[in-house]
């Protein structure tokens, strides 16, 4: 590791970085990373493309009524924040007032470029304001995205389980590649990699939840030298810890992304109207970079690949950093922690709290129960409650929040009554905590694991056409085409599931979506749970607890005992822009819904539950179902029977 200092050299057009490790230029006074210079290879990024088209800031946004706008961030003023032996930072600004609106954001942004002594890597974080009065507007995306040489860089890593060769970005272009249902999803019928043929890139199929999004990027096989992009912390990004996000994709590509509608839709976008003041501080996030020789490692790969993660780790450690020179990065010292243990208390389980293991506990600006997980503006700062459901929260911004949980095997959100106030170096101890989840009755029946994804229930093998084998079996979910297998599965008639028969890893197939007629249209499909009932009470109400793992322009209707009655006994309306069918994912946002059933209804016998989704303009609209569970009467606890 090299012992130089820090350099900084100013020209009339660019900055360059140095510390005897690595070589950061960016363009005066735009803030684009124009040049990465390490391990002897002049230039990471891609020299074929243009100067403002390698390492950028962007985003997406649009004004009232207005079409979406791409803007890669330029900043008009340059200025040096720290300049010294151990570390320099640089600030890129572009400030907005009136004569510029309608042609960029409304916001005035700040880029932050840092490098550190001995660093084999640099920082960036930004921040991101929008004053009082400013015109009203909307963000759909904004991230750093990095665009690496395609002659060095053809190994990908985002995870254990979805690392290898990729294809060139050539392989996906009319000739060499073959689109198929969507623009992002080609075939490779003539890659210049001959031991890709036939199969499918999608840059969805590398989307990761943000809990576990902390490092990915790529690998040069000559010179060995990796390059990744490591988020030490989730606090700035939306949507909470199990929002999925792209990463890494064919470019090379690798993005930063802290903001996105990705699996979730408009309700994820954020929308300022009324003039509100807002201002937020995406980042730091760190661009590691490291090396081998082939000659000491039989697996380069693996190697490059086990030191990105150990990084990773030295870097969550670190967080909140000490260095951001700005005031608007809170150091530790003006952070606030929060500890308690979460208990269940769910009587038709056990008359003993039960503890809350593994339960996701956080904080989120104050909302309605649930509400984190739509939550895109500000911050958020979560954890995962031990064993005995202890928990401890640490490093959060002053400010006003809610206490929220969700518990793995429960159904529903936990939301504690009192408003939390965080002040610079409290310590606010709740001590013990007990969510109540919904719960009326006995569990007559249930479908699936209450763990808000539709992983546990039937995802079939994809079509041998379209295989990507960088995806694992236990991760077959991601493959291309899987919701064509279900009229392929169910040519004639829809799935019928029967409770005490049938078994849900099996049976029930993971998404409830149209089916494709010959014609190529695609109608609605019912699917039917039949169950035995004796000892009805006719005079009383029975429950149905129905999550929602994901939805896309979707709605469910319920019928019971009866398909052909005009109206269901419940529909959920149309619901839903997550569109993880086609994406890959096995969840979106959770939905969770309280069914009343009339005794009156039922009967003494085989009885039969219709879930009906109508909506067929798309092969991509449908459910994925988290969770189903039937509930008897509170007061037939003992009496009711499931034969």
């Amino acid at each position: 590791m090299s012992a130089l200092g820090v350099r900084l050299h100013v020209q009339n057009h660019y900055v360059v970085m140095d510390n005897g490790i690595l070589q950061v230029t960016l363009s005066n006074p735009d803030g684009i990373i124009t040049g990465i210079r390490y391990n002897g290879v002049d230039n990471l990024l891609e020299v074929l493309n243009k100067e403002t088209n390698r390492g950028y800031w962007d985003l997406m946004w649009s004004a009232p009524g207005s079409k979406g706008l791409f803007d890669v961030i330029k900043g008009t003023c340059f200025r040096v924040i720290v300049q010294n032996e151990e570390q320099v930072e640089l600030s890129f600004t572009r400030m907005w007032d009136p004569s510029l609106e309608g042609v960029f954001v409304p916001l005035n942004i700040d880029k932050r470029f840092v490098m550190l002594r001995g660093s084999s890597g640099f920082y960036s974080y930004g921040i991101y304001e929008h004053l009082s009065g400013w015109p009203d507007f909307e963000m759909s995306e904004t991230r750093i995205t990095f665009k690496l040489r395609k002659d060095k860089f053809q190994y990908m890593a985002m995870a254990d389980n979805r690392r290898g060769i990729m294809p060139f970005p050539e392989d996906r272009l009319p000739g060499r590649g073959q689109t198929l249902a969507y623009q992002e999803a080609v075939q490779l019928v003539n890659p210049k990699n001959p031991t890709l043929k036939g199969e499918v890139d999608d840059k969805y199929q590398y989307s990761c939840e943000n809990k576990d999004n902390q490092v990915h990027g790529w690998i040069s096989g000559n010179p060995p030298v990796g390059f990744w992009q490591i988020t030490p912390s989730d606090e700035f990004r939306s949507g909470g810890p199990l929002k999925q996000n792209l990463t890494s994709h064919v470019g090379p590509t690798t993005l930063a992304i802290f903001l996105s509608g990705h699996y979730a839709g408009q309700d994820l976008v954020p929308k300022f109207s009324g003039g509100e003041p807002w201002k937020k501080v995406f980042g730091p996030v760190y661009i590691y970079l490291n090396s081998g020789s082939i000659r000491d490692k039989s697996d380069i790969t693996l190697y490059l690949w086990e030191d990105a993660k150990r990084q990773m780790k030295n870097e969550v450690e670190k967080w909140p950093y000490f260095f951001p020179a700005s005031e608007d990065f809170l150091k530790a010292d003006r952070r606030g922690n929060v500890c308690g243990r979460l208990h269940v208390l769910d009587r038709y389980i056990s008359t003993d709290l039960i503890s809350a293991n593994g339960a996701y506990v956080g904080l989120a600006p104050p909302g309605d129960v649930g509400s984190w997980q739509r939550e895109c503006k500000d911050y958020q700062f979560w954890t995962i409650a031990d064993e005995n459901g202890f928990f401890t929260i640490s490093n959060i911004r002053p400010g006003d929040y809610n206490l929220y949980a969700w518990v793995p095997g429960f159904v529903g959100d936990y939301k504690f009554d009192d408003f939390m106030k965080i002040t610079s170096g409290c310590y606010i101890e709740l001590g013990g905590l007990v969510y109540e989840p919904p719960r009326d009755g006995p569990t007559l029946w249930e479908i699936g694991i209450p763990d808000r994804s539709a992983a546990e229930f039937y995802v079939p093998d994809p079509d041998p056409q379209y295989i990507n084998r960088l995806i694992k079996h236990s991760d077959r979910f991601r493959q291309y085409g899987l919701w064509s297998r279900y009229a392929e599965l169910y040519p004639d008639a829809d799935l019928v599931y029967t409770i005490g028969v049938s078994d849900y890893t099996k049976d029930w197939f993971f998404a409830q979506v149209p089916r494709r007629r010959e014609d190529n249209t695609y109608q609605g499909t019912t699917w039917q749970i039949k169950f035995e009932l004796s000892s009805v009470d006719k005079g009383s109400t029975y429950k149905l607890r129905v999550a929602i793992a994901s939805a896309t322009l979707a709605e469910l209707q319920i019928r019971v005992n009866d398909l052909n009655a005009r109206r269901p006994i419940f529909t959920t309306g149309l619901i839903g822009r997550d569109n993880s069918i086609a994406r890959h994912g096995v969840h979106g946002l959770y939905w969770f819904y309280n069914v009343n059933i009339a005794g009156s209804v039922l009967i003494d016998g085989t009885n039969i539950i219709y879930f009906t989704q109508p909506r067929n303009q798309s092969p991509f609209q449908g459910i994925m179902y988290d969770y189903i569970r039937l509930e008897g009467p509170p007061c037939l606890k003992e009496e009711l029977q499931v034969k």
